[in-house]
């Protein structure tokens, strides 16, 4: 009897026990929501959207001369330096902040206030807020780089750094906010930019060319030869470019799903297809397939394949890939030319005009049996998406050129824009940084021999002195 009367209390005390280990779990299934997956998988994109801004250093680097080398790895290191500062402060709060009229977020979340390891279902349902808010700095970045590439080899870096920073909080913040952030207008529209079409390329490339025209060409421009110091340098670039690329668009999927395969799929075929068809449009222009040309092509047909790598299939990449990289060509070897402006490494022919095919071809062929939350194109029945495709595109086109040639202006207020004559014939690697990124070797003559030139320009090599000085 005794024992049969202990059952009752033993069964009691078990149960209690039960419920006292299971409320961690209870705690626990509150935080259920962030995926583990899911949050592996945006911190590793990000990482390699964080890459391809070194990809552009050398991409650039290796296209500019032997004497503006350092200035332009330099203009690109210390963008992620300014620009990561600039979106905890206030960047990001900006751009994905509570919305204000639809055209800019609040200050609510200055210096990432309330910016936790929560998801913020708004965004992304799966992962901490702060893996997406890093996600989307990589983003920022990359943009004020890519505008190097317009005013290389004659922007003094002061004036360089003044604008950088405004660029991105007058031009590129808005712009984030218009269309990924919620209640920004062009999303509360419908328009459809799965990784940056407009906030990114056409933001990046217009104002690179209002950049270039602001400043002038460079001295000596279009009669000295200009031609890339480091060919294997550029190639490096894009190689990282097209690596990071697929963190750039899969990761814009915010999940490690279905989506990201597919735009990893696509993004990789419109690279493919673009390379191929810019080195036979050069080939049948020119007469001859470059390296060059290659990259060059490979880098339009990812800008081309951004936006609408969410929302469309491989045969569709295809097809945007393939005109992108003729298009793109055209507007470098054809279009700059005639019009004869100055951008240098043709930031405006590629990233500009790609980013401005890209965007309307998602209206052409978006559909919503690649993505239900996107919708359906004009090749699907829905003729109205591109209509809104091509709002977009217009309205960041005037945002970018108004925005930034009064920024230019009122930077040129405060300080010089542009290296005078004598420092551009120096090179800004000595003028404005006080660095030789070859110092101890003459580009074709062996380390530790210089080259000394005779008044008959008769070069001959000669075994280096030590001087007092």
């Amino acid at each position: 009897m005794r024992s049969r009367s202990k059952r009752p209390k033993f069964s009691i005390m078990f149960l209690t026990l039960c419920f006292l280990l299971a409320c961690p779990g209870l705690a626990l299934a509150g935080e259920a929501a962030t995926d583990t997956g899911d949050t592996t998988f945006i911190l590793i994109s990000a990482a390699l959207v964080m890459l391809m801004t070194p990809g552009v250093a050398l991409f650039y680097g290796g296209m500019v001369r032997k004497k503006n080398v350092l200035s332009v790895l330099m203009q690109c290191f210390i963008i992620i330096c300014l620009v990561s500062v600039q979106w905890v402060l206030f960047g990001y709060s900006l751009a994905f902040g509570p919305d204000h009229s639809h055209l800019i977020g609040g200050l609510d979340w200055l210096g990432l206030k309330g910016v936790d390891q929560e998801p913020n279902p708004d965004y992304a349902a799966t992962i901490p807020h702060q893996t997406f808010m890093v996600f989307q700095l990589m983003f920022a970045i990359i943009t004020a780089a890519l505008i190097t590439g317009s005013i290389a080899e004659r922007m003094r870096f002061p004036a360089f750094i003044g604008f950088i920073l405004l660029w991105t909080t007058f031009v590129y913040d808005p712009l984030a906010h218009w269309v990924w952030g919620l209640g920004g207008w062009l999303r509360e529209l419908g328009a459809l930019d799965f990784a940056g079409g407009t906030v990114v390329h056409i933001s990046s490339g217009v104002s690179g060319l209002i950049a270039a025209l602001v400043l002038g060409r460079r001295k000596g421009y279009g009669s000295e030869p200009m031609l890339p110091h480091h060919l294997p340098m550029t190639v490096l670039g894009a190689a990282l470019l097209w690596f990071g690329w697929f963190g750039f668009n899969a990761g814009s999927a915010l999940s490690a799903g279905g989506l990201a395969a597919s735009a990893f799929t696509v993004t990789n075929t419109a690279a493919a297809m673009a390379a191929l068809s810019w080195v036979f449009a050069e080939w049948a222009h020119h007469g001859k397939p470059t390296m060059l040309g290659a990259a060059s092509g490979c880098v339009a047909g990812l800008v081309a394949i951004t936006p609408a790598a969410g929302f469309v299939g491989p045969l569709a990449a295809l097809l945007i890939g393939l005109v992108a990289g003729v298009v793109c060509y055209l507007a470098v070897s054809i279009l700059k030319t005639r019009l004869g402006y100055d951008d240098s490494l043709d930031v405006f022919g590629v990233h500009g005009i790609g980013g401005t095919w890209g965007a309307l071809a998602t209206g052409l062929f978006a559909s919503t049996a690649v993505n239900s939350a996107g919708a359906d194109g004009l090749f699907f029945g829905n003729p109205g998406q591109l209509w809104i495709q091509f709002i977009g595109v217009a309205s960041t086109w005037v945002f970018a050129i108004i925005f930034t040639f009064v920024i230019l202006k009122v930077v040129g207020a405060f300080t010089k824009l542009r290296a005078s004559a004598d420092e551009e014939e120096q090179g800004l690697d000595l003028t404005q940084h006080g660095e030789d990124g070859y110092a101890d070797l003459v580009i074709g003559t062996p380390v530790g021999r210089v080259i000394a030139y005779s008044k008959t320009t008769t070069a001959t090599l000669k075994e280096p002195s030590i001087s007092s000085s």
